[in-house]
C-alpha cells in the first residue's frame, strides 16, 4: 500500500552521498537501449512460503536457487522480479545483506540482473519472524505477506526510521552493484484496502533511495487504474515505467503500452500471464516483444506460494487444477505446457 522522518538513517558516514536526482527520460531510454529485451519472471523458491522464508537464514535455499535459475537461463530469460523482507532485515541486517549478495552471485552465473522489490501492499497483513505457516491447501499466496505488517503503520514516528535504515542500507550497500538491475520500491501501494493512505511512505521510499545515492534506475509499478493520486506520484517519480496487467484482452495490453509510452521512458510490465484470465505467454510475450516492453510474468516453479490456484478460487482439496493460473514447471522440471516454453524461448532467442 504508503510523515516524513527527520530521523537520521542509523547507516552511518556511508549514507553520506549526494542525494541523486530523478533520470531525464535520455539517461532513462539510454540505459534501456544498452540492455538486452528484459524477460523473466517474479521469483521466489518452491521452497518459500514468502518473502521471510525465502531470505531467513535457516531456509534460504542457495543450492536449490542455482538449479531453478538454471532452468530459467535454459529459457533465456536475463531479469528477475525478488521480492525482499524488512522483517528479515530487522532481525539479522548483515545476514539478510550477505545472503543477497550470493543471491546476485547466482543470479549472475546464470545470465540473470534481478529487481528488487521493497515494500509491499499485497496480501496477509500480519508478519512474523521465524518458522512460517504452512501453505494453506489450494490458496493462493496463502503465507505472503504486507511489508511491512498493517499493525505497525499507524505509529509512522516508531516505523520510519526503521524503514528508513533498512533501505537505505540496502540501496547504499548494492547501489554500485551492476548485478541489480533496479529498484522497484513498493509493490501495489494502495492494495490491501490501503488506498491514499500508502502515499507518504511511497513518497518516502522514493526520497530515501535518492538520498542514498542509487546507481540503478528506481520504479514503482502502476496496477489500478483508479488509484489516480497514487499513479501520478509512481508515474512522475520513476525512472522507468513499470506496470502491472493481467488482461487477456490484446487490445487491452496495447492501449496499456500506448498509454504508459507516451510518458518518454521505457517501459517494463513487471506483472503479467494468469491463464484462466486469458493471459497466456502465447498472446501477450510476443506482443510486449514487439514493444519493446520488458516482460515479467508472475511465478516460475510451483512450490509453497500456491500459485498454480487462482487468486479467487480456492480449492481446498489442493487438487492441481486443470488449467494452472501462474507458473512455469513442476518441481521436477516438467513444464505445465511444454508449448509454452518454445514461445518463451522464441521471444528469447534460444
Amino acid at each position: 500500500m504508503m510523515l516524513f522522518s527527520l530521523l537520521a538513517s542509523g547507516c552511518g558516514d556511508k549514507t553520506k552521498v549526494k542525494p541523486v536526482e530523478r533520470w531525464t527520460p535520455e539517461k532513462a531510454e539510454a540505459w534501456y537501449a544498452s540492455l538486452p529485451w528484459l524477460s523473466g519472471c517474479n521469483y521466489i523458491p518452491a521452497t518459500a512460503i514468502n518473502q521471510i522464508e525465502a531470505w531467513s537464514a535457516d531456509t534460504y535455499d542457495a543450492a536449490l536457487i542455482d538449479k531453478e535459475l538454471g532452468w530459467a537461463e535454459e529459457l533465456g530469460f536475463n531479469t528477475m522480479r525478488v521480492f525482499l523482507s524488512s522483517v528479515v532485515y530487522e532481525n539479522d541486517p548483515e545476514g539478510l545483506k550477505s545472503r543477497m549478495d550470493n543471491f546476485l552471485s547466482i543470479c549472475s552465473k546464470h545470465g540473470i540482473k534481478p529487481m528488487f522489490v521493497v515494500f509491499d501492499d499485497c496480501w496477509n497483513a500480519e508478519s512474523s519472524y521465524g518458522k512460517q505457516p504452512e501453505p494453506k491447501p489450494g490458496v493462493h499466496n496463502s503465507g505472503w505477506i504486507q511489508d511491512p505488517s498493517v499493525s505497525l503503520r499507524a505509529d509512522t514516528t516508531a516505523l520510519y526510521p526503521k524503514l528508513e535504515k533498512y533501505l537505505k542500507d540496502l540501496v547504499t550497500t548494492f547501489r554500485g552493484d551492476e548485478r541489480v538491475l533496479l529498484w522497484d520500491l513498493y509493490n501495489e501501494p494502495g492494495n490491501g484496502d490501503h488506498g491514499n493512505e500508502s502515499i507518504p511512505l511511497l513518497k518516502n521510499a522514493f526520497r530515501w533511495a535518492r538520498e542514498a545515492g542509487a546507481s540503478q534506475p528506481l520504479s514503482v509499478g502502476v496496477w489500478k487504474n483508479t488509484l489516480t493520486d497514487l499513479n501520478k506520484i509512481q508515474l512522475e517519480e520513476s525512472d522507468i515505467i513499470t506496470y502491472h496487467n493481467y488482461s487477456g484482452s490484446e487490445e487491452n495490453q496495447q492501449q496499456a503500452i500506448d498509454t504508459l509510452k507516451a510518458y518518454g521512458r521505457p517501459v517494463i510490465n513487471t506483472e503479467y500471464m494468469a491463464r484462466t484470465r486469458g493471459c497466456t505467454f502465447q498472446k501477450i510475450m510476443p506482443l510486449l516483444k514487439a514493444n519493446n516492453v520488458g516482460a515479467i510474468n508472475w511465478g516460475f516453479v510451483s512450490g509453497k506460494t500456491n500459485t498454480i490456484f487462482a487468486w479467487s478460487d480456492p480449492r481446498p482439496d489442493g487438487a492441481e487444477p486443470e488449467v494452472w493460473f501462474h507458473d512455469i514447471f513442476r518441481q521436477d522440471h516438467t513444464p505445465f505446457d511444454a508449448e509454452e516454453l518454445e514461445v518463451i524461448k522464441k521471444c528469447n532467442n534460444k
